[in-house]
């Protein structure tokens, strides 16, 4: 399987939902000299989202050069218009992905921003207010929703930004000449300074060339755990190779725990319970967290390895839609990264083996029939390469 390709020297900082995530990145944004590059999935014009906006509008008014992405389907179709209105208003360039489902299925769910070459945001918040849940409903919740980001400078940043300018190149008009140079940049070699001393890697994917380059990284990891993997999601339908993963990661006796939210979807909470009982079975640890929305997309395998991003451990995720993790690998990092995924697990409920073995039969018969709902619908869009 093919590695994550590291770079050295990064400093990775841990921004623990919206609270520490937007106004760091407003600040970067206000500190903006050149160019800004901004990809999510939702960017909603909420009271959060206005700030974001309005930052993005100030970078554009003092000459900066701002290209923004949202998704056509994440966004809506009404607040696409209104934003691409707004913000080419303001000199903010704009591009909706997949408008009309022009290019298949596939949704980009990346939420990335890049500044000046010079710091990156990875993680899985989107533009909007963490006091309300993300669909359409609008529910206020009961705490702000939990998240992670990392914002980081160093080596991995340019990487950052080339991923992020092709994209914003191919979900537009680019010609042979234009795909030439812009290849010819890719290869081009740099240079930087040391920023700090955390080894980071991105991993997308896609449906071209990376296509089960995140599935990989988390095979990989799991594969090498010795003593503990915490992983934590709030869609969990994985895979049959992601399964049997942590069955046996778990089997060779390291600590797999599992911190899976729940509350928010009644049908992905049945698939999701689907699993339970064969994980429960091998061992696994699995803690449901429903003291707020759960959007974290996290995971520490033996405070070595460490990832923060986008991708959920679904079929939509996994083979489906584009998505953008970092992999860090620093101890102190994965250390601090673990002390937080454990405060959420403190506030979760532990799953029972014996209970959940006693539930009602009818319980078990929505646990399956959703499963199988959910296989087919998947299994269709991927054509059968959903393992």
């Amino acid at each position: 399987m093919r590695s994550v390709n590291f770079c050295a020297d990064n400093n990775i900082v841990l921004l623990h939902n919206g609270a520490a995530f937007f106004p760091a990145l407003i600040a970067a944004i206000d500190a903006a000299r050149v160019e800004i590059y901004l990809e999510t999935y939702i960017f909603s014009l909420d009271e959060t989202g206005v700030l974001v906006r309005d930052a993005l509008q100030r970078a554009a008014a003092r000459g900066v050069v701002v290209s923004v992405i949202s998704d056509w389907l994440g966004t809506g179709i009404k607040h696409s218009r209104l934003l691409r209105t707004t913000l080419h208003a303001a000199g903010v360039h704009h591009r909706s992905f997949n408008p009309w489902f022009k290019r298949g299925v596939a949704r980009s769910h990346r939420k990335l921003c890049v500044i000046d070459r010079y710091v990156a945001f990875v993680g899985g918040l989107n533009i909007i207010d963490d006091l309300y849940s993300d669909d359409s409903r609008r529910t206020p919740l009961p705490a702000p929703r939990w998240d992670f980001a990392v914002a980081i400078s160093g080596p991995l940043v340019p990487v950052i930004h080339e991923e992020m300018q092709d994209q914003w190149v191919r979900i537009g008009q680019m010609k042979l000449r234009a795909r030439w140079e812009n290849f010819k940049k890719m290869r081009a070699s740099r240079h930087f300074q040391v920023y700090g001393a955390a080894l980071a890697g991105l991993v997308v994917r896609d449906n071209w060339r990376n296509r089960r380059t995140i599935q990989r990284a988390y095979l990989q990891a799991l594969g090498r755990a010795r003593e503990s993997a915490y992983l934590t999601n709030p869609y969990f339908a994985p895979g049959r190779k992601l399964r049997r993963a942590l069955e046996a990661a778990a089997a060779r006796g390291v600590r797999v725990t599992l911190l899976l939210g729940v509350g928010q979807f009644m049908m992905q909470d049945a698939v999701a319970h689907s699993f339970y009982p064969k994980l429960l079975e091998a061992g696994v640890r699995i803690v449901e967290y429903d003291k707020t929305q759960l959007h974290a997309k996290v995971a520490v395998v033996d405070d070595e390895w460490a990832t923060v991003g986008s991708s959920n451990y679904d079929g939509l995720s996994l083979f489906v839609n584009q998505e953008a993790n970092v992999v860090i690998s620093d101890a102190a990092f994965a250390s601090y990264l673990r002390t937080e995924i454990e405060a959420g697990i403190a506030d979760g409920t532990p799953v029972n083996l014996q209970e959940f073995a006693s539930s009602p039969w009818y319980k078990k018969l929505w646990y399956g029939t959703a499963f199988l709902l959910y296989r087919g619908v998947i299994h269709i869009i991927t054509l059968g390469k959903d393992a």
